[in-house]
């Protein structure tokens, strides 16, 4: 019902950079929150268990009939070749034939199980992108509005956008590609330690030296790639930001210095993402010109090794006995060298993805380990029917008589107590952060019906009251009573939901007329939503829309002036038809002619109503039955219009300026 619950203060200012955190804990920019990757593959267990175990089975098939080659093609050159050449091939031909016939069943099975595992990685992957998405968005309308205050809201965009397409990259390529490698380089290590201790010390020694630039150059890459991603999230944030306010640009003639704020962003994004991809770029070239040092160092040695006829040593010697190096061994081990290699350098151009990507699920996971918005209310509002004796009693239909469902403890009953709209603040005192206090002992009543007025400078608390009656923020210390209710016994979403705001930044949202409307109260008929325009004097303007009520609405209501959305505003309120109203300076931007049309609206609206107004425009205010005069989070004069000028105070400075102004 409150149009300041879906606004998002967007009148506030907010840092570009602000401190991201989880559980009330800060998290450093570019930092990986520690517990990540068990926390993403807990993830993807919870909602793709089987789908994982079965893509596992495929990748372990793949990476053991992968080497089945290189057994089959040692057993032709040591075994088959020899008897073949000495006895002819058709002594050998039956176990050729069964050798053939084991190699193409393996490949076929490695056909199937690749198929299977795409078809599946591609379910997975898509998949976590829905469920991480649908889990942010949902916690996301369980945070409080101080978390949109304090968050670029291009930086929450760059998270749904950036941040799981990396992590998405991650399950999708770099885990696999790195459960797959490691699984290689383990049966690649086994078959090489069963075939020959020797030239396995050999790919031992350059193995090292590959280790150790990995760990060098790859780190660095890591790094940066952690600092592109919070760069881009920055350069968003900002972009965002200049999009929203470019009528505010222009008019100041800002460009200039935008374009310079920009080029700052984006250069430092440039400069992580080249640094990124040097040290990216050139650890590929330098693990393979190890790996071709290795396959010559293996040639150099196997051939020599073979010229001087010492004995192979290797697992296989444990049961075959410890025969010659073959000619064999030596060409598998080539080609198993040059496999291993290839595997480790895979492996290292996946460190950089998987940071990013680990870089990207931790910003995720951060949004997602946001504290929820605290609500220990238990104080409900529902229909209600007066019973012959005039008590009230609950009911489920809809009545237009609501009441406070108070549930006590101590004595296990419930009591129902009437929702009339009675405002009492009792020595309320409240900060935005504990070591700056905004507002101080303030206090004041407002009866059913009445009309509270709040004027000030600006910053002086009016808004920062009204904020506090809607459960925004939580006060510091002091009471705030609704119904004789304290507010911190009410439900917040109820306590909402019997207040209505209009503001002076309307949002209206995509969709036609009739469902921003609608929007006030989602179970209203069209009939509803129709009267509730004409009370807030829209229905006229409606109707010479192209489409009347069915009109779409795109931007914000762009194609709008500013008065007719904030009619559309007021009709919002209307049709939710809440005992308090809250006017935030409703009328601060429209013009005479329209501000004539809007106070009429809001004064149809007020009826009966208990209203909160803070204007600017003090002749708005005339009428009511109480006006606040604010001055730096301090109630220092009350009273009635005619009371207060009569005092000559700052009410009296502040009516008398506006009017010479005028």
């Amino acid at each position: 019902m409150s149009e300041e619950k879906n606004s998002g203060f967007e009148s506030k200012p907010r840092p570009i950079r602000p401190m991201r955190g989880g559980r009330g804990m800060p998290v450093p920019k570019g930092a990986i929150k520690k517990g990540t990757a068990k926390r993403l593959v807990q993830t993807l267990f919870k909602y793709y268990k089987w789908q994982i175990v079965v893509a596992l089975v495929c990748v372990l098939i793949n990476s053991t009939t992968n080497l089945v080659g290189s057994v089959f093609l040692q057993t032709v050159i040591d075994e088959i070749i020899p008897v073949g050449v000495h006895s002819g091939f058709g002594a050998v031909a039956d176990r050729l034939m069964n050798l053939i016939l084991i190699m193409v069943g393996a490949y076929a099975v490695i056909v199937v199980s690749n198929f299977t595992y795409n078809r599946i990685m591609a379910v997975v992957t898509q998949g976590m992108l829905y469920h991480l998405r649908s889990d942010m968005f949902a916690k996301m309308q369980e945070l409080p509005i101080k978390y949109f205050d304090t968050h670029a809201h291009g930086e929450i965009m760059s998270t749904y956008t950036n941040d799981t397409d990396a992590t998405r990259q991650l399950i999708g390529q770099s885990f696999p590609s790195l459960v797959s490698s490691s699984l290689t380089l383990i049966f690649s290590i086994g078959l090489m330690l069963w075939y020959s201790l020797w030239l396995s010390f050999v790919v031992a020694v350059c193995t090292f030296a590959m280790t150790f630039i990995i760990k060098t150059i790859g780190g660095g890459s890591a790094k940066y790639m952690v600092a592109r991603q919070q760069s881009l999230a920055e350069e968003e944030g900002f972009v965002e930001e200049m999009m929203k306010g470019q009528k505010v640009v222009k008019v100041f003639t800002h460009e200039e210095k935008a374009k310079e704020k920009f080029d700052v962003l984006n250069d430092k994004l440039y400069s992580d993402s080249v640094r990124a991809n040097t040290y990216g770029n050139i650890l590929g070239p330098i693990l393979g010109n190890i790996g071709n040092f290795n396959y010559v160092l293996l040639t150099i040695i196997g051939g020599l090794l073979l010229m001087s006829g010492l004995p192979n040593v290797g697992v296989s010697s444990i049961f075959n006995g410890v025969v010659p190096l073959g000619v064999g061994v030596v060409v598998v081990f080539l080609g198993m060298s040059r496999s291993f290699t290839m595997t480790i350098n895979q492996m290292s151009q996946q460190v950089s993805m998987i940071a990013m990507g680990l870089a990207g699920a931790s910003r995720v996971f951060t949004l997602m380990d946001e504290q929820p918005e605290f609500d220990e209310g238990y104080v409900t509002l529902v229909n209600a029917q007066r019973l012959e004796n005039g008590e009230l009693t609950e009911t489920t239909e809809r009545t237009g008589l609501w009441a406070w469902k108070h549930y006590h403890k101590a004595d296990d009953t419930i009591s129902y107590v009437e929702l009339k709209g009675e405002i009492v603040m009792d020595k309320v005192d409240f900060g935005y952060v504990p070591e700056k206090q905004v507002l101080t002992d303030v206090s004041l009543y407002a009866k059913p019906g009445q009309k509270i007025a709040f004027v000030g400078a600006t910053g002086a608390g009016k808004t920062t009251v009204t904020n506090l009656i809607n459960r925004f923020y939580d006060i510091a210390d002091g009471k705030i009573r609704y119904d004789s209710i304290n507010i911190n016994k009410i439900k917040k979403s109820d306590l909402r939901r019997s207040l209505g705001v209009v503001l002076q930044d309307v949002n209206l949202f995509t969709g036609t007329v009739m469902d921003n409307i609608r929007y006030g109260r989602l179970d209203a008929t069209d009939e509803e939503c129709i009267s509730a325009a004409k009370l807030a004097n829209a229905d006229d303007f409606i109707r010479r829309l192209p489409d009347g009520y069915e009109t779409l609405l795109t931007n914000n209501g762009s194609n709008l002036s500013q008065g007719q959305r904030q009619l559309l505003s007021i009709a919002r309120a209307a049709v939710a038809n809440p005992p308090v109203m809250i006017l935030d300076e409703a009328t601060s931007s429209i013009d005479s002619h329209t501000e004539a049309l809007v106070t009429d609206g809001m004064d149809k609206l007020m009826q009966g109503r208990t209203v909160f107004v803070i204007a600017h425009r003090l002749s708005t205010v005339r009428n009511s039955n109480a006006i606040m005069v604010l001055e730096k989070g301090k109630i220092i004069e009350r009273g009635t219009h005619d009371e207060l000028i009569a005092q000559r105070g700052t009410y009296y400075q502040l009516y008398t300026g506006a009017f010479e102004l005028e």
